[in-house]
């Protein structure tokens, strides 16, 4: 099918509903940053302070995601986006509040919402056949790739130009915003509980944990490109301000190699193309730490954009194939928390090897631990395991549910 088959008024409503509830997410790190930033030790508390969102967002995806009723999911949806919203209008509202109550905030602002990630998905399903599943998760991760694109530059003007706490109170209300606009979508997804066979979801979502380590390797390498590349910049004499454009470069390229990647059926099972994208995304970061220049540290970067965006639809076609239909919500909430404690591993691993080693080593190290979760999330896969039950209707149309 083409994307054309994707411009529908319900997709319209649903891409406005995600920008709102997305936008806020990839903010908010460095908001916090700039929200504090004029304090006494103001850069430390506020890399804190993103930790914690970070560490809430993660908790919530993987505790409340799982627990959302598929026929009930609008409803706690829009719980969940308006209460993270009324957290980010706290950070907003008192700036000035012991760092105890900015932190108490900030690890709302990331659970309480973190459902929708993966909720939203299953949203844009519902209202969709399995022909148009490929091209619609290639749409998502271009939608996703632009919010990550526009979040800094936004961010940045609105601290520097408005007020340090106007990104919190954007936030705010975009949280509001697509908590209203939950209600011109559908009330949830069809889930028979039939097709589990007895399991309950957490053993059918165990049954998937290669998946699950895949998308852990994915975002650690996009850990280690975003936040070792300035001092990796510094290192080959690079001015370290090229790690903007170097960044927009890869998040384009994603955007665009997402587009590639639904415009076509590619050869192979997802499996098979999620490896391979996987091993050319590690070799291109590996190339970073190697190569001399900016211009081919660039090259590197982007190409790598373009080959992550591959990986991160194809993981998601795979869960869809190791899952039962009624267990694919919860499936793709714990997808998100694993992908958040990826990138949260390979920050701290980054800020604490800079100290002891060199950029390049540093990047080295990390495609390193990349390569070992690619090898035992391949090792999962290899190893025979029972059929999860009716895995095999997330090949059927998914029934609507009544608005």
């Amino acid at each position: 099918m083409s994307y054309r088959e994707l411009a529908t008024r319900p997709v319209l409503i649903w891409s406005l509903v995600t920008v709102a509830a997305r936008l806020p997410v990839a903010m908010t790190p460095l908001a916090v940053v700039f929200l504090v930033r004029e304090r006494p030790g103001g850069y430390g508390l506020g890399a804190v302070l993103a930790a914690l969102y970070v560490f809430g967002e993660v908790a919530g995806a993987a505790l409340l995601g799982p627990r959302v009723r598929p026929g009930r999911a609008r409803r706690q949806l829009a719980l969940g986006l308006a209460t993270g919203a009324a957290s980010y209008a706290g950070l907003g509202l008192l700036p000035g509040a012991h760092p105890v109550v900015l932190g108490v905030f900030a690890v709302l602002a990331g659970l309480l919402p973190a459902a929708a990630s993966g909720c939203l998905r299953m949203l844009l399903q519902t209202q969709l056949d399995e022909r148009q599943m490929a091209p619609a998760l290639s749409y998502e991760t271009m939608l996703n790739s632009g919010v990550w694109a526009l979040a800094p530059a936004v961010t940045a003007a609105l601290a520097l130009q408005v007020a340090p706490q106007a990104p919190q109170l954007l936030s705010a209300l975009l949280m509001f915003a697509a908590a209203a606009g939950l209600w011109a979508l559908p009330a949830g997804w069809h889930a028979d509980d039939a097709d589990r066979a007895g399991a309950s979801v957490g053993r059918l979502l165990a049954r998937a944990w290669p998946v699950f380590v895949t998308g852990c390797a994915a975002m650690t390498l996009l850990a280690l490109a975003e936040l070792v590349l300035p001092a990796l910049l510094e290192q080959r004499g690079v001015a370290v301000g090229w790690s903007g454009p170097l960044l927009a470069s890869f998040a384009l390229a994603s955007a665009v190699g997402a587009f590639g990647y639904g415009v076509r059926v590619w050869p192979g099972r997802p499996r098979t193309q999620g490896l391979v994208l996987l091993l050319g995304v590690i070799g291109c970061v590996a190339a970073m730490a190697l190569v001399p220049g900016a211009v081919g540290i660039g090259i590197a970067l982007t190409v790598a954009g373009g080959l992550q965006s591959g990986v991160l639809i194809t993981r998601n076609l795979r869960l869809r194939e190791r899952v039962p239909v009624s267990a694919h919500g919860a499936g793709y909430s714990v997808m998100y928390a694993a992908s958040g404690a990826g990138y949260g591993a390979s920050a701290v691993l980054s800020g604490v090897l800079l100290t002891v080693a060199s950029p390049s080593v540093t990047v080295l190290v990390g495609v390193g631990l990349t390569l070992a979760f690619t090898a035992v999330a391949e090792w999962g896969e290899r190893r025979p395991v029972e059929p999860a039950p009716a895995a095999r209707q997330a090949a059927s149309p998914v029934r609507k549910v009544r608005r």
